[in-house]
């Protein structure tokens, strides 16, 4: 890893040019060459104008290796998930994830959902309304677990609330075994989507009949995926479209 490395990383991240990216630090471009290739250190005025241009922060740019994100994170994509019927359920434990999941496992079993469609999408999220109390003192946290209906599959199998999610568009990543270290490489996949959106002039929005964001974890030739799912909206800014031809 070197400073000059993730530089250059994320100047084309953000799909800038050395003149254009020289242009914003009203620099040379040669400066920027120099940058990046480690012959000269930015001074540290420069090193945070530059992590309020990238949306990151300083250590991040200076200790991290941050192009080794290209090995375990997809790049985000903008993606219209169709209209879809689920079955949730909600659990606030010290262990939400794993509880809730294997609830709704056992409920798609007795259902009949897992025998009508046994690759039926199991999606989560975070179950945000646990007062600070619970979560200091006993250590609770919530989680949503669903499962999204296959055209045409019906149920009155209880212990679950059925809901719509309408059609949306959602910012998505696919982050590689997420399960190795998930409290590092989960939210590090939320961070590169919301950092995708704020160098792309979107924003996270909340919105009825729409989950605001959700994940799915699954295999793929005996490796571990996940997708994370943020319902986002374009925001249309005036200097946005001030290069285009």
């Amino acid at each position: 890893m070197s400073l000059g490395t993730n530089i250059q990383y994320l100047r084309k991240l953000n799909k800038l040019t050395q003149e254009q990216f020289a242009e914003k630090m009203n620099i040379t471009r040669q400066t920027v060459s120099r940058w990046e290739s480690d012959e000269v250190t930015p001074e540290l005025n420069k090193l945070v104008e530059m992590c309020s241009i990238f949306s990151c922060k300083l250590d991040e740019l200076v200790r991290e290796n941050m192009s080794s994100r290209d090995e375990i994170y997809s790049e985000v994509a903008i993606r219209k998930v169709p209209a879809f019927k689920m079955a949730r359920y909600v659990m606030i434990s010290p262990n939400p994830e794993s509880d809730v999941l294997n609830y709704m496992k056992n409920w798609g079993e007795m259902s009949g959902l897992v025998a009508a469609d046994p690759n039926a999408k199991l999606i989560g999220w975070d179950f945000p309304f646990v007062s600070q109390e619970l979560q200091a003192r006993f250590g609770l946290r919530g989680y949503v677990a669903a499962y999204v209906f296959p055209e045409g599959f019906q149920t009155n199998c209880p212990g679950v609330e059925y809901a719509q999610n309408k059609e949306a568009e959602y910012a998505v990543i696919t982050v590689t075994e997420p399960s190795v270290r998930p409290f590092e490489r989960i939210p590090t996949g939320y961070k590169c989507i919301m950092e995708f959106l704020q160098m792309n002039n979107f924003k996270d929005k909340l919105c009825d009949d729409i989950i605001c964001c959700f994940e799915h974890e699954y295999k793929k030739d005996d490796v571990g995926y996940m997708d994370i799912y943020v319902h986002t909206a374009s925001v249309a800014k005036a200097d946005a479209y001030s290069t285009v031809n």
